[in-house]
């Protein structure tokens, strides 16, 4: 599909103009026609229809429903009192939400601020400024309030949001529900709310946010309009939850990128057949995968980056992973294998807020200010809604759990009209994962296998001799600092275990993992049944084995000191079983040795008595045992051992420490 047949007429076209300034603002980002999810999109929401949207990444979908509201808040008769919402927006990740904030930033400061046109908490106000239009509201933008920041915590967001008197709010079902039925239960009123967009629906309404999301939508009025926008949107996910969304005969709206190809030439003439082929990414993508055995993948990972950096001027790239802990592992690694004026940055879940939003920010501005490559090691984190502009390569070094995540990595590249290539990294029965994305409409080709010199062959009968080559590098590089050991076996844990909930098990086989950079293999009840005949730990001292940092070492040899302490000659097994005793478990039998020694005690105060009476030692012992104070055979017992040791006591056999020990009187 070319560039043009992207889009679907000019702004004018549509059947409500739209308000000036909002058409100024639009032709301003370069947005000159509509593309066909907007044209779509924008006259149903407009006119007061609830819509469920799906369109490939790239498409416009984020203008699809800012526009709608905007447009339905500054034609409103009445302006919003200081705390009323107008509109919420809700997407599954901080980053996203603030992306969402951003555009609706860029129309809202093209207009002077208009808090001061919401009507005071006693109703009055003043009157919005009149615009060339004949609703007495238009023209005039709303306020607006990200309740997700990292800058602000929930308590923050109720402040800023009565001192702007904010119409618009954004963020993600957390925050959102501490900000309507938290915090601000008492102070934000809902009761005029407009729209409610669902951003990357199909993420949203899966079991993490359910529980969240559906209180969000009970305390909202059903009046409304609702909005569900997402790339992977199927037929069961939106219909299955229509209903719990609060959505009423909604208009379903699907837009479909297809590509025609040749099928072949009728025989004696040059009449070619044109096939029409749906796909579910973008039109200017090129969608390949390597094939390769599992050593291979970080080789081919460095030799596309070189690649693609040879035919590019700077050319940026997201590379994925399954992990946080494998992000964390190849972002030091990868600088001891990549040429050094590639510059590396992270994103994942565990990061705190703010490093997220600085590596986002640091990534994206190096689009436009950078001369060298770029390179953004991801989870998935990063493959929902972002659109960070001009990124030239998507790598998939693991293959995602879930299919519809692979058509939102690549949808990173390739955005609005522009062009884009996507590789994935697939081993051994991986290549089957092809058959399983074509009946999801991802079409993807095969690409030859690239050699360290840059040439390609298809296929390769041996494995790289680079792989021997980045094998020592690594470990060299891991030996440097155990800290390094320690990220490398946390991620191949942590990616074996994602690896084993891969909703194609039959195809990601755990047998089949990649082992390359460990010094040595954890042990793991996965791999119980692996054949490690091939593995060869690295030759290594482990006790002089340190930490680059030197707290972390000093605390290594601490704990190492302890554990290697003598053990006194005489400490008996008693005596290690209380000094190895959980805390609690210390607890409990020091009760328990309280209690059996008052019973002793008593008994031997009944045994005496019984003795004196009989005049006879021996008889005593041999009397009927079920005395006043006996608790059954075991305490006799346990009396009788108690004699004995004393015996050895006073022959010296055992000491004092030992007997105090056995009968818990230390």
């Amino acid at each position: 599909m070319s560039q043009s047949a992207a889009f679907a007429g000019l702004w004018s076209s549509l059947p409500t103009p739209l308000t000036p300034w909002v058409l100024d603002v639009i032709q301003s980002m370069g947005h000159t026609q509509m593309t066909p999810v907007q044209a779509s999109t924008i006259p149903l929401f407009m006119q007061h229809k609830d819509v469920v949207v799906e369109a490939v990444t790239g498409s416009g979908k984020t203008l699809a429903f800012v526009i709608p509201i905007l447009e339905r808040l500054i034609r409103r008769d009445a302006s919003l009192r200081r705390n009323e919402v107008g509109a919420l927006v809700i997407s599954p990740t901080r980053e996203l939400a603030t992306q969402i904030h951003s555009v609706f930033s860029l129309f809202l400061n093209a207009q002077p601020d208009n808090s001061a046109a919401k009507e005071t908490e006693d109703g009055k106000g003043s009157s919005p400024p009149q615009a060339d239009t004949e609703h007495s509201g238009a023209g005039f933008p709303p306020p607006l309030l990200l309740v997700s920041s990292d800058k602000s915590s929930p308590a923050q967001d109720i402040q800023r949001f009565l001192s702007t008197g904010a119409d618009i709010i954004i963020g993600t079902p957390g925050r959102m529900e501490e900000f309507l039925i938290g915090k601000g239960k008492t102070i934000v009123s809902v009761k005029e709310l407009e729209v409610l967009v669902l951003d990357e629906a199909d993420r949203l309404l899966d079991l993490g946010f359910q529980a969240a999301l559906t209180r969000i939508i009970t305390h909202i009025p059903k009046q409304r309009r609702t909005g569900l926008f997402s790339a992977t949107m199927t037929d069961a996910d939106a219909l299955s939850e229509l209903v719990r969304v609060g959505l009423r005969n909604p208009a379903r709206i699907v837009v479909k990128v297809q590509s025609k190809r040749t099928k072949g030439t009728k025989s004696g003439t040059l009449q070619e057949t044109q096939v029409i082929e749906e796909r579910r990414i973008p039109a200017g993508l090129q969608n390949f995968y390597i094939s390769c055995l599992p050593s291979e993948k970080l080789v081919q990972l460095t030799h596309i980056i070189k690649q693609e950096s040879s035919t590019h001027h700077a050319p940026h790239f997201i590379v994925y992973f399954a992990t946080c802990a494998c992000v964390d592992y190849f972002y030091r690694i990868l600088s001891t294998l990549l040429p050094s004026n590639v510059q590396l940055h992270s994103l994942h879940g565990h990061l705190p807020p703010a490093a997220r939003t600085r590596a986002l920010s640091a990534f994206s501005s190096t689009l436009s200010l950078s001369s060298s490559p770029s390179v953004l090691l991801a989870t998935d984190v990063a493959a929902r809604g972002l659109d960070i502009p001009h990124v030239d390569v998507v790598i998939q070094f693991d293959p995602p759990s879930d299919s519809k995540a692979f058509s939102h990595r690549c949808g990173r590249t390739a955005r609005a009209g522009r062009s884009g290539k996507a590789y994935a990294l697939l081993v051994g029965r991986e290549i089957e994962y092809i058959d399983f994305l074509s009946v999801r409409k991802i079409p993807i080709k095969q690409h030859p296998y690239i050699r360290e010199d840059g040439s390609t062959v298809l296929d390769t009968d041996c494995e790289d001799d680079a792989v021997n080559t980045f094998t020592s590098k690594i470990r060299r590089t891991v030996m440097t600092d155990r800290a390094l050991h320690d990220k490398a076996v946390k991620a191949f844990v942590s990616f074996v275990r994602a690896y084993s909930k891969h909703e194609a098990s039959y195809i990601f086989r755990i047998k089949d993992l990649d082992l390359i950079g460990l010094l040595r293999l954890p042990r793991m009840p996965e791999l119980k049944d692996r054949d490690k005949s091939k593995w060869e730990d690295a030759e290594l001292d482990w006790t002089s084995y340190s930490y680059a940092d030197k707290a972390q070492e000093t605390k290594r040899i601490e704990e190492g000191s302890k554990k290697e302490a003598p053990k006194h000659e005489s400490e008996t097994r008693a005596a290690k079983r209380k000094r190895n005793a959980a805390w609690s478990q210390q607890v409990d039998n020091k009760e328990e040795k309280d209690n059996r020694r008052t019973k002793k005690a008593r008994k031997r105060q009944w045994l005496k008595s019984q003795m004196v009476g009989s005049g006879d030692s021996k008889g005593a012992l041999q009397t009927d045992k079920a005395g006043p104070e006996s608790s059954g055979e075991d305490d006799w017992d346990e009396l009788a051992r108690e004699e004995r040791l004393a015996k050895k006591l006073r022959r010296g056999a055992v000491s004092q420490k030992e007997f105090d020990e056995e009968f818990g009187d230390l």
